[in-house]
């Protein structure tokens, strides 16, 4: 079978040179009604945190929807943001109107829509912080919906969308209130030399600095971000790692878990310079898969696998992949 009419390069960062069967753009509400939804179809959106390893042969449906509106209420503001926004381009917007919140969560790649799907976060924060509701359509059934904060079933890096039972479901927008009773959250090493009393645009503003400083460009070099979920274990088992590894980093979770940084035990397993063909850790980020030179999707799945097996090997811990893997048919981690 040949692939010559939608080319996916530059439609995921990780940029591995493969080619869909089928692309429809999602442009209008009315837009929806016209899909034609199949077992093979998958919803996509600035594709930063999705890596296609083969030719797709199934059906894509790019998200473009546009638009937001802010409601000012004596309390806060309600925010509707349209699925196919810009992440990062929201919040410098909300936080230039004096909207804050969110300013920990500045230059995380992709779109809107795709924020409460992973339920992104970084430096303390999780989006799921702040949103209402979420308007869902379902593909299959051509019904809308909308989904409260409870329903959403938020959890670290994961929730209700992310269930393969649910993967019909296009998110059209989302529904935020972002309360005028706002506090910096400054607790991550990364932000300790700001002042206690930082503003939100000087809190974003060193956010970006981190980022661009820690993390490479996906314009200059192809990733998709953070590859790997930072491991939540037992409270039992992070003792017994830090006597082990006494230098290892921790958070402590409100239920007694303790979240463990991936990067770290990467870095520590001597991966850093790990390379498969044309894939490879990031030399100043481990927890970053990279396309290094023309690196093929079995290059990824192959470095991947060996970082999993090594990691599993020096500190009993199984890696779970962060990105969506997608083969010729669907996702590999579903």
């Amino acid at each position: 079978m040949r692939f010559a009419l939608y080319p996916l390069k530059n439609r995921h960062s990780f940029a591995i040179d493969v080619f869909a069967k089928q692309l429809t753009e999602i442009r209008s509400l009315a837009d929806l009604a016209l899909i034609n939804w199949s077992n093979n179809t998958y919803i996509l959106g600035e594709g930063t945190n999705t890596i296609f390893t083969e030719n797709f042969e199934g059906q894509l449906l790019l998200n473009r929807l546009t638009g937001i509106e802010i409601e000012e209420t004596p309390e806060g503001w309600h925010v509707f943001a349209a699925a196919g926004e810009n992440w990062h381009q929201l919040v410098v917007s909300l936080i230039e109107l004096g909207i804050y919140g969110s300013e920990n969560l500045a230059l995380i790649p992709g779109s809107v829509g795709a924020a409460p799907v992973q339920n992104i976060g970084a430096y303390g924060v999780e989006v799921a912080r702040f949103i209402d509701r979420v308007d869902v359509y379902d593909c299959k059934l051509h019904l809308e919906t909308s989904l409260t904060h409870e329903e959403c079933q938020f959890s670290y890096r994961d929730s209700l969308f992310k269930n393969p039972d649910h993967r019909q479901w296009l998110i059209t927008g989302v529904h935020f209130f972002f309360p005028k009773a706002w506090l910096p959250v400054l607790d991550y090493p990364d932000l300790a030399t700001l002042p206690a009393d930082a503003t939100a645009k000087e809190i974003m503003a060193h956010v970006i600095q981190v980022r661009q400083r820690k993390l490479p460009d996906p314009q200059i070099v192809p990733n998709a971000g953070s590859f790997f979920k930072n491991p939540v274990v037992s409270n039992e088992q992070c003792q017994e790692l830090r006597r082990k590894f006494p230098l290892m980093p921790y958070y402590q979770q409100p239920d007694g878990r303790c979240k463990v940084a991936a990067g770290w035990l990467i870095d520590q397993a001597g991966l850093k310079s790990y390379t498969v063909g044309g894939a490879g850790v990031h030399s100043q980020q481990a927890l970053v898969l990279v396309n290094r030179e023309h690196a093929s999707g079995q290059d990824i799945l192959h470095l991947a696998e060996g970082i999993q097996a090594q990691v599993k090997a020096r500190y009993g811990i199984q890696l779970e992949a962060e990105v969506r893997l997608l083969n010729g048919t669907g996702l590999l981690n579903p």
